[in-house]
């Protein structure tokens, strides 16, 4: 069967009653972790630049935006997919390397608020689009991540097929609107060697081209049948290796979305591994940065293609950089949003503690990445003392859970400027979301506590 097809019948066939109470709940709470990193990141000058943007054009007003105001669900699925991405604390998912919700979840939001569905719908609508990507991701990783970044491309897709679920496609038009998904698939990692604001159109415009597949595709707007296996399709163009059998292998006996990853540091999950070995350091034997040697870091090569930057000159790139976010651990003994500033960046005692940060490779870890996303860490002090601890898995994967409490005080800290009130009312709404026949009541109620 074409891969395009068996994701639509799966994804037709998928209702909410099928779907376990565990799993809905994770959805909830994946639901949550967006808004509160979505609600961060709104008032960043990328987000309000693409916000005055879409305003300077015009929109019909179908559908809340996260940055005040309303617009086109185009416009909406765009703002409020970049205004997720911007702090760093949206979810990851370690096999695809893809960060879901800040793509899946605006789209979705955008059509279920337009459209007037339910919280039921979106719920079900999220666990396809993570189910969708994840697939995608996993079949062209970790080759395509190379160049491509997976956020994007393959995120588009789920995009595509959360949007298609809720307006209700049939089979062949589904067909359709992943066949346009994947033709608009976009998004390269050269920002990164600047730091440049690119970052943020990658998972707004994945959210946007993926509702824009599907609104076409519903209007009898064709798209390839292959797309994904094609001769000149996805997989060939866009990958060195690719597995096609990752897209229906337990299509349907198991739910990806359980396999989130949830961050709890403010940076390039790729540094997460390193932070966490460092605060446990940190917890077990106070120490000066004074005392400290010199620190090596050893992981995988993404990690390294990604994060192996010893002079940062911009917050943003800060956070993509392992030297940065290992000084800073030992220095400030946490990661958090409020330590990314320009005060810590060109801090003296930062910037000197980074020289000492070395990163290498690690062949074993190497060897089991992206399944694992694993690091060691090699702390040598003066007085001639080594700490060496290593770990698989960064807090926050399935194998080193966060509780649903500490995802409800995340929410609550990236949300704190809003009243107090609003903001518990907001996430008890999503924590209950099966209970609203109508999502234009929640969309409605969180775009005035932006405005308020």
């Amino acid at each position: 069967m074409e891969l395009s097809r068996a994701l639509a019948k799966y994804s037709l066939d998928l209702s909410f009653e099928k779907i376990p109470d565990d799993v809905k709940m994770f959805t909830k709470l994946c639901i949550l972790d967006y808004f509160g990193s979505a609600f961060a990141g709104s008032n960043k000058p990328p987000v309000q630049m693409i916000s005055e943007l879409i305003n300077e054009m015009g929109g019909e007003k179908q559908a809340t935006l996260l940055t005040g105001g309303r617009s086109s669900v185009l416009n909406a699925a765009l703002v409020n997919g970049a205004a997720s991405h911007i702090v760093e604390l949206d979810d990851i998912h370690k096999a695809s390397i893809i960060h879901a919700a800040t793509v899946v979840i605006p789209a979705a939001l955008a059509v279920a608020e337009w459209k007037k569905l339910s919280g039921e719908d979106l719920i079900t609508a999220v666990v396809i689009g993570y189910e969708v990507c994840y697939r995608i991701g996993e079949a062209v990783s970790p080759s395509h991540y190379y160049y491509w970044h997976n956020t994007a491309t393959c995120g588009t897709f789920g995009a595509a097929a959360a949007a298609a679920k809720l307006l209700d496609l049939n089979e062949e038009e589904f067909i359709y609107a992943l066949g346009n998904a994947g033709t608009q698939a976009a998004g390269l990692w050269e920002f990164i060697e600047d730091g440049a604001m690119t970052k943020q159109l990658h998972p707004g415009k994945a959210a946007m081209n993926g509702v824009m597949a599907v609104l076409l595709a519903k209007k009898g707007f064709t798209g390839a049948s292959k797309i994904l296996e094609g001769n000149r399709g996805f997989f060939k163009a866009m990958s060195e290796e690719y597995n096609e059998g990752k897209i229906t292998e337990a299509l349907g006996e198991k739910y990806k979305i359980v396999e989130n990853s949830f961050k709890i540091h403010a940076s390039c999950r790729h540094t997460h591994h390193a932070v966490d070995l460092l605060i446990e350091m940190l917890h077990e034997r106070e120490t000066d940065p004074s005392e400290i040697e010199s620190v090596i870091v050893r992981t995988y090569q993404a990690a390294i293609d990604i994060t192996d930057n010893n002079d940062p000159q911009t917050q943003y790139a800060s956070k993509f950089s392992l030297q940065f976010c290992s000084a800073l651990a030992l220095i400030k003994g946490s990661a958090n949003l409020d330590d990314f500033n320009d005060s810590s960046l060109w801090n003296n005692e930062t910037r000197q503690l980074m020289k000492k940060v070395s990163v290498v490779l690690d062949p074993e870890i190497n060897a089991a990445y992206p399944e694992k996303w694993g690091a060691g860490i090699e702390v040598h002090y003066t007085n001639g003392d080594i700490v060496e601890l290593k770990t698989d898995f960064p807090k926050g994967d399935p194998e080193n859970p966060v509780s649903a409490k500490d995802l409800l005080e995340k929410y609550r800290n990236l949300a704190r400027d809003l009243p107090e009130e609003k903001r518990e009312r907001i996430a008890a709404d999503i924590l209950a979301l099966e209970s609203i026949g109508d999502m234009t009541d929640l969309l409605k109620d969180f775009s005035s506590s932006l405005l308020s």
